[in-house]
């Protein structure tokens, strides 16, 4: 994808197989495309260089059908792979996080608030360009979180609320579901308008 700086795909692809799955496929045109983080693909771009694949009957359609479009917000806001897992300080939550009244830190409480907000900036930016109104992202993730995220204790546990790529493209009328969701996601997006029942 062209918003995305190099990455590992599932067979060393990098940068290229974000390409490929941002341009769906050849000569397609589907009505509504959706947004899906990267590592739900099977690219390896996740802190720990590891992807966490989907496979699923809605996935492969949706790939068939071209309607994917990939995205990464810690790669696209500059981080590396693999880097230090990171969470939004203990207390705070996305949107305080998107108005600078929060920080988002490694363990060893490093600051790389300006890097999640550079990815998240840069999944809305995407699916505007897509025309996209539905995202599936990454459950728990500080950026890509629906439900929950970590609480910046870095000790496994999860608190209520989304991650700050979420809570942007909410913000922007885009509907986002977690990966475990995918039934709910398509049946969403085949019942927006232009979608042929």
């Amino acid at each position: 994808m062209a918003a995305t700086p190099a990455a590992a795909g599932p067979s060393g692809g990098g940068e290229s197989a974000l390409r490929r799955e941002a341009a769906g496929a050849a000569g397609s045109a589907p009505a509504n495309r959706v947004l899906v983080s990267a590592c739900l693909l099977g690219s390896r771009v996740r802190f720990d260089g590891r992807a966490k694949t989907v496979e699923d009957a809605v996935i492969e359609r949706w790939r068939a059908e071209g309607r994917i479009v990939a995205h990464c917000p810690e790669v696209a806001g500059g981080l590396p792979v693999p880097r230090p897992p990171a969470e939004i300080e203990p207390g705070a939550d996305a949107r305080a996080v998107l108005e600078g009244r929060a920080r988002i830190r490694t363990p060893h409480g490093e600051d790389v608030t300006r890097h999640y907000l550079e990815g998240a900036r840069a999944a809305l930016a995407t699916a505007r360009r897509h025309g996209v109104r539905t995202a599936l992202l990454k459950e728990s993730s500080p950026s890509c979180g629906l439900h929950r995220v970590y609480d910046g204790t870095f000790t496994g546990t999860t608190a209520p609320g989304p991650g700050i790529t979420t809570r942007l493209l909410q913000d922007h009328g885009i509907t986002v579901f977690p990966e475990t969701a995918l039934t709910a996601a398509d049946t969403h997006l085949r019942a927006l308008p232009g979608e042929v029942p």
